[in-house]
């Protein structure tokens, strides 16, 4: 049996997401889903169509899926389900505005995940994403290391290209960290971040990177005023895709993501962006980094906040 993989959802990030994955040529199958009729169907054709140009064999399938679970039997035996349905922010809207409208949807998904593809690793994408990936776990009921959020990877991602930036650097030159939650209590960990191997706090003055940090921060914000309609997708799209790579290729890679955090840096019982070995069954083992004691505080501080809203999910 080759590798499959649906990607739930066919909006930009989506879409960029599944050809990312069609790209890799990793995967036997993508599927990609979607409410609105004929979407997915018409971008599979067309993503079918750059194989030979792209060079990959791997087969892009487009279901449309109904109210009721209708379509979704065609994501059977998936290894990874990206979740990335839901409304995504408008200028001025914060990522909890849209917790109740995306619970709804996001629950409806991961039941029928769980339905249909009981095995399958869960990678949430859908904002608010903390809140979102707690959702996915308790409406599959998968063991908690199956079911994980993309966060961590996009943050430090964007804090990465940021310091790039500033520094008029090679972007492969630089490396950070984010950790915490997605949103007003990421934690940038500029103890862990360095360019060249030099640390960061060597090549840029505290007030420079304390700059830095709050553009990362609100950095998915300012791609969304300036686009006015819809958020980011190739950045976050590029780091869910990662993710679903080094699960199919049970790699072991240590990735920044949002995973259930037991024990780890003093913290039990939340998901919580941190850092992990993932693998075949999702997440291997949380990852504890050495942290100084203003970034460990600003992560417990970030697991209470997220702790808190985490509480109110099981409703929803």
């Amino acid at each position: 049996m080759g590798k499959k993989v649906t990607v739930v959802g066919a909006g930009f990030y989506g879409s960029t997401t599944a050809q990312r994955l069609a790209e890799y040529d990793v995967f036997d199958t993508v599927v990609i889903t979607d409410i609105v009729e004929g979407k997915p169907a018409g971008l599979a054709l067309d993503l079918n169509q750059s194989r030979a140009i792209e060079g990959f064999e791997t087969k892009v399938v487009g279901v449309t899926t109904g109210p009721n679970g209708e379509g979704y039997e065609a994501i059977e035996g998936s290894d990874v389900v990206v979740i990335t349905a839901g409304l995504p922010r408008k200028p001025g809207m914060s990522r909890m505005d849209l917790l109740e409208t995306n619970a709804k949807i996001v629950r409806q998904v991961a039941e029928n995940v769980a339905k249909y593809a009981p095995n399958a690793v869960v990678i949430v994408v859908s904002n608010p994403l903390d809140e979102m990936t707690a959702l996915a776990q308790l409406a599959t009921q998968f063991p908690k290391n199956r079911v994980l959020g993309q966060a961590g990877m996009l943050d430090t991602a964007r804090f990465t290209n940021f310091v790039a930036e500033a520094l008029q650097v090679p972007v492969k030159s630089v490396r950070t960290l984010t950790l915490g939650s997605h949103g007003d209590t990421m934690v940038p960990v500029p103890s862990k971040s360095t360019v060249n191997g030099k640390p960061l706090r060597d090549a840029m003055p505290a007030e420079q990177i304390e700059e830095l940090v709050v553009k990362t921060r609100n950095g998915g914000a300012e791609v969304v005023a300036l686009l006015k309609t819809g958020s980011a997708y190739y950045a976050p799209s590029a780091a869910a895709a990662r993710m679903a790579k080094a699960v199919a290729e049970d790699s072991g890679e240590v990735m920044p993501v949002c995973a259930w955090v037991d024990g780890e840096y003093g913290i039990s019982g939340v998901y919580l962006g941190v850092e992990a070995e993932i693998g075949a069954e999702g997440v291997k083992r949380v990852v504890e980094t050495d942290l100084d004691a203003d970034e460990l505080a600003s992560l417990k501080e970030a697991a209470e906040a997220v702790r808190a809203k985490q509480g109110d999910i099981a409703s929803m």
